[in-house]
């Protein structure tokens, strides 16, 4: 069987097979997703051509036009018709460029670090803190009604924190990375994992005696960066009108405002983890996760190299972080609890340690599969409690079935499920990386 297959997917990636095949699903998604904007079939298989697209043969330069043409037009125009889609791809951009800041920690450098959720909360908070009426609150006189505060500065301040976000990040990756340097393995797993839930436990309680954080109920609302002019946003409008039906709204440009900002962010994640992977720095990372004590005789500086991992990893997570918070307009420390550190880590396992495009497609299928397939399965099981419809063969109704059986409640168990298989069947990932599929032909051999 699995000679069969290979067989068949080197006939048809050949020639101009892949192109039809790629054109296909795309015209064929495209279309499902415009006639039936709230089809998940149709939705899956719109956003499976970027991954057919990344395996088959084709020429680089019609592979960057196909990839243009659904990420700069197809996607915007669906996503207004269906902003839900448009929120799904944003989470997956959210997630991936934090899957490859935890990539270079865990998989380039080999330090397991579960408190990464750490550096999207240093991000977040530093705009939610300074782009909201929070400051102006600690200068009112006690008492006075936030609704009355003025915001602490411009909106157009949020440029500048991304990029603060990403220093401040990175600082504290370094702080993290000084104690932690003479430990290793399981230990320095605990040693993040306490990190990381101090940095919530501090976000939580810094109400008192100052509120700098407004503790458990969050900060909100936080400002977002202005639209373009009104003159650029009618140009927009009067070519979109007639595609989606009605003149969109500054809620719905704004939806694609962060859409785009999201991936010009994992445009630079992905050429800044590409370049290091491919530096002095990379392979000095390399040589650090297989063996330290090699590396070191090497004339390699282990303390350096490994604050520098922290440092690099953590800065993709703060710039994560304001963006989430601008998006968002609240924030608070729930968001950054630790089961987001093991579902970040979760998707740099699924896609393949050390490999961009794996831990990239990690995190858009893990997105996935918790906001769109076991969410979907929750919304048609309760359709189905809320009919007379009956399971024909066993003669039970439907709606005596408990809620307690919603997929969606039962996220962590599926992603454990595929872990564990992931660990049998595929330790290298989806998508593994050059180095690690040598290793593996190696071993076998």
């Amino acid at each position: 069987m699995k000679t069969l297959f290979s067989d068949l997917y080197k006939k048809l990636n050949t020639g101009f097979w892949p192109i039809l095949i790629v054109f296909a699903f795309l015209v064929v998604g495209s279309i499902s997703v415009y006639l039936s904007p709230r089809s998940l079939s149709a939705f899956l298989i719109l956003i499976t051509t970027p991954l057919i697209l990344y395996f088959m043969k084709i020429n680089m330069k019609i592979k960057i036009f196909i990839g243009l043409l659904l990420i700069i037009v197809i996607l915007p125009v669906l996503g207004i018709r269906n902003i839900f889609y448009l929120e799904v791809i944003f989470q997956m951009a959210v997630f991936a460029a934090l899957a490859l800041g935890l990539n270079i920690v865990v998989g380039m450098a080999g330090l397991l670090d579960l408190g990464y959720v750490a550096f999207y909360a240093v991000g977040a908070y530093a705009w939610a803190i300074f782009g909201s009426k929070q400051m102006s609150l600690l200068h009112s006189i006690p008492g006075a009604a936030p609704a009355n505060a003025p915001f602490f500065l411009d909106p157009r301040w949020f440029w500048l924190f991304i990029f603060l976000g990403v220093g401040l990040a990175a600082f504290t990756g370094i702080l993290l990375g000084l104690p932690v340097l003479r430990v290793k393995g399981d230990y320095l797993a605990i040693v993040t994992l306490g990190f990381g839930e101090v940095v919530r436990v501090l976000a939580l309680n810094l109400d008192k005696p100052i509120n700098l954080t407004n503790g458990p109920q969050g900060i909100t609302p936080i400002q977002r960066p202005p639209l373009p002019p009104e003159a650029v946003m009618q140009v927009f409008r009067n070519l979109l009108t007639p595609l989606v039906g009605h003149p969109p709204t500054d809620a719905e440009f704004y939806n694609v405002f962060f859409y785009f900002l999201a991936l010009v962010i994992i445009a630079i994640a992905i050429l800044v983890a590409t370049r290091l992977e491919d530096s002095r720095i990379g392979r000095a990372w390399t040589a650090i996760r297989e063996d330290e004590t090699a590396a070191i005789a090497m004339g390699i500086p282990l303390v350096k190299m490994k604050l520098a991992a922290f440092a690099a990893g953590a800065s993709f997570a703060g710039a994560v972080g304001a963006l989430y918070a601008a998006n968002r307009t609240f924030v608070s420390p729930e968001t950054f609890s630790f089961l987001q550190s093991i579902g970040v880590l979760t998707m740099v396992i699924l896609g393949g340690l050390g490999s961009i495009p794996g831990v990239i497609f990690g995190a858009a299928a893990v997105v996935l599969l918790n906001i769109q397939v076991l969410q979907n399965f929750s919304l048609y099981l309760s359709e189905l409690r809320q009919s007379d419809a009956v399971i024909p063969i066993i003669n039970f109704a439907w709606k005596n079935l408990s809620n307690q059986l919603d997929p969606a409640k039962y996220q962590k168990l599926v992603f454990g499920i595929i872990l564990v298989l992931m660990m049998i069947f595929r330790p290298s990932g989806l998508i593994p990386a050059e180095r690690r599929k040598r290793e593996l032909v190696e071993d076998k051999e």
